[in-house]
């Protein structure tokens, strides 16, 4: 295609925000999803893993805080370097890459025999779920139409509770069955990672970082094709504009950036809300199983209340999906957050099963809303060039309270009991409610494709 008939990146993005909401979108949508939700299921069995390995290795609490810790440090850095790696090779290579990352170690997992080998493999595992979220957020947000972008990442961030609620499954029915339950759990994580490798190889890459890399003809194809499966028959747009200014070019620069003056209170705000999130998100979910056993409850039992407070995420997720396309961004992002602080305080002081239970169950509901908010946010707040290393710096920094929550909740524990520990859980969620103010609302619009 000759330059002068090539279409502007503006119109490129103009013609995928009017696109219907069409079977590639769904393709795209759930091959995304899938790794999402392989993501999730790791992390919920490791919570299931520690409470069974405490009783059958004699691990004690700090022992079972750092082999969760140590998952998020390998995350921490895998969602800074998956940002940066993203928005210089490409979204859809660096999926690849973590999706074999994280299956390897995973499987590697289930023949370990000792805690240090356990903790070298977690620490690998978490480079790849790190590097997997901030990416697959930020590639489903640059095709998703602008009419509907906020409620399609927050139905990416739904297969976190497909994949938490299989994991809950796998930690009822198999992790109790034997004294290798434990093991088999691991290798069921590793099987569908090849599954999803293969998926991804067959995604296309994102025609809005194709056109920001100045590969004009290559994002054009895509979308041509997008148009075609949509029914759609028009020849592309004639440049002649110059092409919007790429942000920054070179890696150093690109973090610096996130700091200039246009968007320092934007990544400030944001990462205390992913701070205040990921504390207690992984304080509390982490330890619950733990803290079912410790307060007198079997194995088998505890699971099983885990289990049925997980199934309240997919509700949470639903809601937050419609709301944030009527409430907009900061709004339903602020109300899942207030609503998380207040089930923390109720289930730290429950007393009955019934009361663990529903209060359980409405923290469930109300954080995974959030996340699905946050999640949806987080690739708007910054423009195509800085975008995923805008989200993944992002998901890093807040990893660094998800690997402070878990040494954090045995030391809590002693001073307080629970009621100490989802105490603080809610003044986290109140201080991230206040600082998503501070985020700015695309609601309806278009993304900025500089």
């Amino acid at each position: 295609m000759a330059d002068s008939v090539l279409p502007s990146r503006a119109s490129l993005a103009q013609r995928m925000d009017e696109l219907p909401f069409t079977r590639r979108h769904l393709r795209l949508l759930s091959g995304s999803g899938l790794g999402w939700a392989l993501d999730a299921m790791d992390v919920g069995l490791i919570s299931f893993i520690l409470a069974a390995l405490t009783q059958q290795w004699g691990l004690s609490k700090g022992e079972a805080g750092w082999i969760a810790s140590v998952g998020f440090i390998g995350m921490a850095l895998g969602a800074t370097l998956g940002g940066l790696l993203a928005d210089r090779l490409g979204r859809r290579q660096v999926f690849a890459l973590t999706l074999l990352v994280y299956g390897l170690a995973t499987g590697a997992s289930a023949l370990v025999g000792s805690i240090a080998l356990l903790l070298v493999l977690r620490f690998i595992v978490g480079l790849g779920l790190g590097a997997e979220l901030p990416v697959a957020s930020t590639y489903v947000s640059e095709f998703a139409p602008a009419r509907i972008r906020g409620r399609l990442v927050v139905v990416l961030e739904a297969f976190w509770a497909v994949g938490w609620t299989a994991a809950a499954i796998i930690g009822y029915l198999v992790i109790p069955a034997s004294d290798d339950g434990w093991r088999w759990a691991f290798a069921l994580g590793a099987i569908p990672a090849a599954y999803a490798l293969f998926v991804r190889w067959r995604m296309p890459e994102s025609p809005r970082w194709l056109a920001v890399r100045g590969r004009i003809a290559e994002a054009e194809r895509i979308v041509t094709s997008l148009e075609r499966d949509a029914g759609i028959v028009a020849g592309p747009a004639i440049n002649k504009e110059p092409a919007p200014r790429t942000i920054t070019a070179t890696t150093r620069a690109r973090v610096m950036t996130l700091w200039h003056p246009e968007f320092r209170m934007r990544t400030l705000c944001l990462w205390i809300v992913w701070l205040g999130v990921n504390f207690a998100y992984y304080g509390a979910f982490i330890w619950i199983p733990s803290i079912l056993v410790d307060a007198g409850f079997d194995l088998v039992r505890s699971f099983g209340f885990t289990l049925i407070i997980t199934l309240a995420q997919l509700p949470g997720y639903a809601v937050a999906a419609w709301l944030i396309e009527v409430w907009g961004r900061r709004l339903t992002l602020s109300v899942f957050l207030l609503g998380s602080a207040v089930a923390a305080l109720f289930f730290g002081t429950a007393d009955s099963v019934g009361a663990i239970i529903a209060s359980g169950m409405t923290l469930s509901f109300f954080n995974l809303g959030a996340w699905g908010a946050l999640y949806a946010v987080t690739p708007e707040v910054y423009p195509t060039s800085l975008r995923a290393t805008g989200a993944g710096w992002a998901a890093g920094i807040g990893r660094l309270a998800s690997i402070a929550a878990p040494l954090a909740v045995p030391v809590l524990l002693v001073q307080g009991g629970a009621p100490l520990v989802f105490v603080l859980f809610g003044v986290c969620f109140v201080i991230a409610a206040v600082a998503a103010w501070g985020l700015i609302d695309r609601r309806g619009q278009v993304l900025d494709d500089r």
